[in-house]
């Protein structure tokens, strides 16, 4: 009898935790084709900007933060008019950004932005993740001496643990995502 309960508990377990897997699977692979589309537009990688959208949002994009920034990419009102004055759009607002596709594009804009501000740079990405975290005021204090153009110098000079562990956990996961646009 035991037994029996011992195979019916794991069974269950088994079955919850396929569920839970193919459950996140789906989750994190359903903007895929909009992440693919913003990144070769303004020349990111996909993987970065799935990365960014996990830590953003976990892929919710009816998500709000605390400061007013909202959807995938938890954007502020300032970056998103940013990019549709770009793209000439008439009678946008922020909350158009809770549009997953909206909010991929216009994150991506602003990303790459971001990137290209910091393109002599041994590795752009590290200082524009904290760009995107802690602001350009931030970064510009921390690129002193051999973090001006040293990521691993500008990484230890984050003023902010939260920001380093921002960026630590989005190289991670920008890894980890490269399978998923071969």
């Amino acid at each position: 009898m035991v037994r029996r309960w011992i195979f019916i508990l794991v069974l269950v377990l088994a079955f919850d935790g396929a569920a839970l897997w193919f459950w996140r699977q789906h989750k994190e692979r359903r903007f895929n084709p909009l992440i693919r589309e913003a990144a070769l537009k303004y020349q990111l990688p996909p993987a970065l900007v799935k990365a960014v959208i996990w830590k953003e949002s976990d892929f919710d994009p009816n998500a709000v933060g605390k400061a007013g920034e909202i959807g995938l990419m938890q954007l502020m009102d300032e970056a998103a008019h940013e990019w549709a004055g770009s793209m000439h759009l008439t009678g946008f607002a922020h909350e158009h950004v809770f549009d997953p596709r909206t909010n991929t594009l216009a994150g991506a804009y602003y990303l790459s932005k971001v990137m290209r501000r910091y393109s002599t740079t041994d590795d752009p990405v590290t200082y524009a993740l904290a760009d995107y975290n802690a602001g350009r005021g931030n970064v510009l204090k921390w690129m002193t001496g051999p973090a001006r153009t040293n990521s691993a110098a500008f990484r230890a000079q984050i003023g902010f643990p939260s920001t380093r562990a921002y960026v630590d956990a989005i190289r991670q996961r920008y890894a980890e995502y490269r399978t998923d646009f071969r």
